[in-house]
């Protein structure tokens, strides 16, 4: 079971590769990428990185290929960023995530007229 610290450095791991996001010039990483999730396992060596976009799932896997290419800058930048020992290997996959949750809302916001429209007509019945 991770412990508070390491949930903590994955917090603090997140947010500042959303800041560092914005300051990388790779067009496969522009668009609305996300980061979906981080996992910094236990001896704090290795961290996986879960992006998605909501351009596609393709667009998610060039997000993480850019950001592969771009790891050895990553893992400096948050070397300084973050109080560790020493800063983890960075491994970025890429997760589709918010594109599937895009498309249950929007089946969600299609049905919901039609519900609206048989409860109108229940009430006029009664």
């Amino acid at each position: 079971m991770p412990s508070f610290k390491i949930n903590r450095l994955a917090e603090d791991i997140r947010r500042e590769l959303t800041d560092l996001m914005h300051t990388l010039k790779d067009p496969r990483i522009q668009g609305l990428v996300s980061i979906v999730r981080v996992e910094l396992t236990n001896d704090q060596s290795c961290c996986k990185v879960y992006v998605s976009s909501l351009d596609g799932a393709e667009a998610g896997r060039r997000a993480a290929e850019g950001l592969s290419n771009a790891a050895g800058y990553i893992r400096r930048e948050i070397g300084h960023r973050v109080k560790m020992r020493r800063s983890p290997e960075f491994r970025f996959i890429a997760d589709d995530s918010i594109e599937y949750s895009a498309g249950i809302a929007q089946k969600l916001h299609e049905l919901l007229p039609e519900e609206e429209q048989a409860q109108n007509a229940g009430e006029k019945e009664l």
